[in-house]
């Protein structure tokens, strides 16, 4: 993974000032910062943004900058509890505030709201894209991910069979573009039939449950999607319980540790896994940024990558 020594690069391109003069960023900040990140749910995908955050804290740290880092997010994948959060947020006035929209026609109100009250505000991992915030952070392709590996399962089940979709949460916008993509690749193959489509709200164990009664409802299913991180996980422990390992193909997202493991002992086929890392970095580098009046783009695309056995 690579790590940029410099807040220079592309922040400040268009720019007249040079966010690369590091001696005048210095100067210019004279108190420590703090930054507030708002996500969907606790959930140890964020673990890994948190990660990313913190790196580019301690580069700003060596370059005598004090950035505090805060992750506030709601126990669950709810919209009003979320909405709390970041309502608090903002009458708490941090330097920074980074939201993962978990419903962006509702989250967009307030983030307007946050951006008139003179806060920095951008939005990472899933995008409020009608509402007024400057940047968002994260990645983008959500149907394509989908699409790709509803390809990738059609072809491991010889283009035909019983499948099911497990689809987190039904506002999410990166979850329900990837079930879309998913269904646009699958539903070209008449051989093939969706038989349960079930949202788990990114809860494991709920999806955990729900692929046990799939399995115990569709005694001849053959395959599995999960479009966030925590459901293919769930559906890979009911499908190794139930003794089914090899024969109910499973394909998601992401690359959780457990989900790694389950890949290597084949219980998993394949994930696209998204730059997490690189969103919680990149999001700290650009709120020091707008904390410094520098142009910043509209959006920072992170990208996404294909995982199967091989690859590990």
């Amino acid at each position: 993974m690579m790590i940029f020594s410099t807040v220079a690069l592309s922040f400040a391109q268009g720019s007249s000032d040079k966010l690369g003069d590091q001696s005048k960023l210095i100067k210019t900040i004279n108190k420590p910062l703090t930054f507030v990140f708002i996500p969907k749910v606790i959930h140890p995908w964020y673990d890994v943004v948190r990660e990313g955050a913190l790196a580019a804290a301690e580069e700003f740290k060596k370059m005598g900058i004090t950035v505090n880092i805060k992750f506030d997010a709601p126990t669950n994948a709810d919209i009003s509890e979320q909405m709390k959060k970041i309502e608090a947020n903002i009458g708490a006035r941090p330097d920074g505030l980074a939201i993962a929209a978990l419903d962006p026609a509702t989250n967009t109100q307030l983030i307007n709201d946050a951006i008139k009250a003179k806060l920095n505000v951008i939005t990472f991992d899933t995008d409020a894209p009608t509402s007024n915030r400057p940047l968002y952070v994260g990645h983008s392709k959500d149907f394509q991910d989908g699409y790709d590996l509803g390809e990738y399962l059609a072809k491991l089940i010889n283009y035909k069979g019983k499948v099911g979709i497990l689809s987190g949460s039904l506002t999410a916008p990166n979850h329900v573009g990837r079930v879309k993509g998913f269904k646009e690749a699958i539903t070209k193959y008449s051989g093939i039939s969706i038989v349960f489509e079930r949202p788990d709200n990114d809860d494991l164990q709920k999806a955990v449950e729900l692929t046990e009664n799939a399995l115990q409802a569709n005694s001849d299913l053959v395959g599995i999607f999960g479009c966030n991180a925590s459901n293919p996980i769930g559906a890979a422990r009911a499908v190794k319980a139930a003794g089914k390992t090899g024969k109910v193909h499973i394909v998601g997202m992401d690359d959780l540790a457990e989900t790694l493991q389950l890949i290597k002992e084949g219980v998993i086929d394949a994930t696209k896994a998204q730059r997490q890392w690189e969103i919680g970095y990149w999001a700290v580098k650009y709120l020091v940024a707008m904390n410094q009046n520098h142009t910043i783009p509209a959006v920072h695309e992170t990208g996404s990558r294909l995982i199967t056995k091989n690859d590990l």
